[in-house]
């Protein structure tokens, strides 16, 4: 399991998720995002923390897991933040 893909992102109070399927709606006090998601990869939300899964150890699918929870932590860092560069 990639090491980066089996981490959960915790979720702060002020922030709400939503996933419908493959997409999630991140809403928070500095704005909102929504991004549709490959279906391989299994999205749940559990006690304030989004867990993502995938459903083969192909490359293909390895490759994904890590970068689509390194995506779902950043969605909820900017809709929590607002990080202006």
């Amino acid at each position: 399991m990639s090491r980066i893909g089996r981490l959960p992102v915790i979720i702060p109070e002020s922030v709400k998720v939503d996933i419908n399927g493959s997409e999630v709606r991140v809403k928070g006090p500095k704005g909102e995002l929504v991004r549709t998601f490959l279906p391989e990869m299994g999205i749940k939300l559990e006690d304030n923390q989004v867990l993502v899964t995938r459903s083969s150890d192909a490359p293909a699918q390895r490759a994904l897991h890590g970068t689509t929870r390194a995506l779902l932590s950043k969605h909820g860092d900017w809709c929590f933040h607002r990080f202006h560069h």
